[in-house]
């Protein structure tokens, strides 16, 4: 049943019912004593009805009153004077009191649901506080459920059309859209007014710029609402507003962390690129400017050390084009079911006269599975270490690759050579670009090529000591699910 309906009704049966309830001891009562009684069925219609259930109650208490306690009873003649005081008073100060209890009804209405909406701004605030990708997502959500919306939308400016960033319900219809546009419509911020469109915005502005736009479907009635939305669209544009500048800084992060490592791939790189180039300079000189002075084996000398030259360079370019596509996200990783013993011998006619007179050991058992593995990044990877154990090995000195399968697992991959070896403490850091160790020797490009490109396979790779001394650079790489392949 409807309030305005309750209340009165509540007002008059407790009139009724107390004076019934007295009329049996009215002539024990003072007229004062039924006055003060009565005052509750006006304060329960004031209650439960508002001003007019009160009144109402006003009127009931009146007839009740001058019926049952004013001589004569049981008519509504007051008789004396002092009688019709008695009732005019009763009548003003029942008013007054069902005035009041209206008041402080609204007033605790009005608290409860400033309490109510502070809890909901309270919670969402938190939600604007979170840093990830789905903020917009989890406050348009939020927003329809703390204010029982029917939908709600965030708009947001692209090259001066907005598009919709988040939707909570059904989303707006095209036309709606396009009259949402700048060019078509604009916006007018909600107000504590009421309005016929069902379709209502709140336009989001921050340090004097448009953030976005909320738009809201069939805000409803309540003042404390509609009061609370504005609050909810400030601080919303704040965490939008916000939340892109931290996008912002983390771009210029990125770009000067970026700048940085170019710079210092530069620098480090310059030493390692300018060797191959001189030499090849100094050879080609000689070979113009000499050649008819010169024997047959020195030309064939200088030949060779300018082809062999020119391949060290070509690595150092691919290297260094290989960390780009790594440093960009571009890396992709395309495995398929591959030979191992095809990767190594792949890798060892890539380096050709890099090892020069280098002989390298191959311990690679029959019958192990295919590898599941992109052939360029993994024969790259092999490339890298075997021309890292060509450089630091003893001339001389064999250099070995081992591949085993450890108790049906993964497959293991070593390239093992009886150099200096990696102290304890330099392990991790000799997989990082040019890292300065004690000894005065650095990393280069190759050994971190190894390590992104074994890792994008999901894989692991570290290094150990030897056996005998040296040093053992052993990567992981898992099986095909293929047969089983024959002896080689």
């Amino acid at each position: 049943m409807p309030r305005q309906l309750t209340g009165p009704l509540v007002g008059i049966l407790a009139a009724v019912t107390l004076g019934g309830a007295m009329a049996p001891i009215r002539s024990h009562l003072a007229i004062a004593t039924a006055a003060l009684v009565l005052v509750v069925p006006v304060v329960a219609g004031a209650t439960i009805g508002g001003w007019t259930g009160g009144l109402i109650s006003v009127a009931a208490g009146f007839l009740v009153y001058d019926f049952a306690f004013i001589p004569p009873y049981d008519t509504l003649t007051a008789g004396s004077a002092q009688n019709w005081i008695a009732l005019a008073v009763y009548v003003i100060i029942m008013v007054v009191v069902a005035r009041l209890v209206v008041h402080l009804h609204d007033a605790q209405e009005a608290a409860e649901s400033h309490a109510t909406n502070t809890r909901r701004l309270l919670d969402l605030s938190e939600l604007l506080l979170m840093e990830n990708a789905a903020i917009a997502q989890s406050i348009v959500i939020a927003a329809q459920e703390a204010f029982h919306l029917d939908d709600v939308a965030l708009l947001q400016p692209v090259d001066g059309r907005l598009e919709v960033l988040a939707t909570a319900g059904d989303p707006i219809s095209e036309t709606e859209y396009a009259r949402l546009q700048p060019e078509a419509h604009r916006p007018v911020p909600l107000t504590t007014a009421r309005s016929e469109d069902p379709l209502q915005t709140l336009a989001l502005v921050s340090s004097g710029r448009p953030i976005g736009l909320l738009v809201l479907r069939n805000v409803p009635s309540e003042p404390a609402v509609r009061e609370a939305l504005p609050i909810l669209a400030n601080h919303l544009a704040i965490a939008l507003e916000r939340s892109e500048l931290a996008t912002r800084i983390r771009r210029a992060e990125m770009l000067e962390e970026i700048d940085r490592l170019r710079q210092s791939l530069v620098g480090a790189v310059s030493h390692d690129l300018r060797t191959p180039l001189a030499t090849i300079k100094v050879a080609s000189s000689t070979l113009v400017e000499s050649a008819d002075r010169l024997s047959t084996n020195d030309r064939d000398e200088l030949y060779g050390l300018i082809d062999l030259q020119a391949d060290r360079l070509s690595r150092l370019v691919n290297n260094l084009l290989d960390m780009t596509r790594i440093q960009s996200g571009a890396l992709e990783v395309r495995p398929k079911p591959t030979e191992v013993g095809e990767l190594v011998r792949d890798a060892l006619g890539d380096l050709g006269s890099a090892l020069g007179t280098r002989h390298v050991e191959l311990d690679i058992p029959d019958g192990l599975p295919l590898v599941d593995a992109d052939p360029l990044l993994i024969g790259q990877v092999l490339v890298n270490l075997l021309d890292n154990a060509n450089r630091h090995a003893p001339p001389g000195s064999p250099v070995r690759v081992e591949v085993s399968r450890p108790a049906g697992g993964r497959i293991t991959i070593a390239v093992v050579d009886a150099g200096p070896g990696v102290a304890a403490k330099e392990r991790e850091s000799v997989f990082e670009t040019f890292v300065r160790f004690d000894t005065g020797g650095r990393s280069g490009l190759g050994l971190a090529i190894a390590k992104a490109f074994t890792e994008a396979h999901g894989e692991h790779i570290w290094v150990e000591d030897a056996a005998g001394g040296g040093a053992r650079f052993v990567f992981t790489l898992a099986p095909a699910a293929t047969p089983v392949t024959g002896a080689r």
